[in-house]
């Protein structure tokens, strides 16, 4: 039984950290990083069981603590750097390296985001127009 979760737990794992080194959406980064912790998480939780014992579960408190911080400033961070560059692909974000680092340069850069199409107005409010007058032929 030990083996199933442990399996599950690497898959995890791994589908996160493939995740990781493979998108540039700094959300799906995100994302793929809890995805690597809860991985670790159900792993510390499975070998706690078997070896009968709460050290594991403890430490996966801590780390779902840590992840919900995680969470937080990740959110804040994401905020914050979208309204600055207009984007949330992690290589539009040179300004933020290191002065004596060389830019990174991607094989395959993003196509230019399409222009926005206009959204339909509707007409104002108000008074109604005027309707002409019915005649009735009796």
């Amino acid at each position: 039984m030990l083996s199933n979760y442990l399996i599950v737990g690497a898959i995890l794992f791994a589908l996160g950290l493939i995740g990781f080194l493979t998108r540039r959406n700094l959300i799906i980064m995100f994302l793929c990083a809890e995805m690597m912790l809860q991985g670790v998480a159900l792993n510390l939780v499975a070998f706690a069981r078997h070896r009968g014992n709460l050290q594991g579960q403890s430490f996966t408190l801590f780390i779902v603590t840590v992840a919900a911080c995680e969470a937080a400033i990740a959110l804040a961070l994401i905020l914050v750097l979208y309204r600055s560059s207009g984007s949330l692909d992690v290589s539009l974000w040179q300004e933020m390296r290191e002065p004596d680092q060389d830019a990174t340069l991607d094989e395959e850069p993003l196509p230019p985001p399409l222009p926005e199409e206009p959204l339909p107005r509707l007409t104002p409010a108000g008074r109604e127009p005027r309707q002409p007058e019915e005649t009735s032929h009796v």
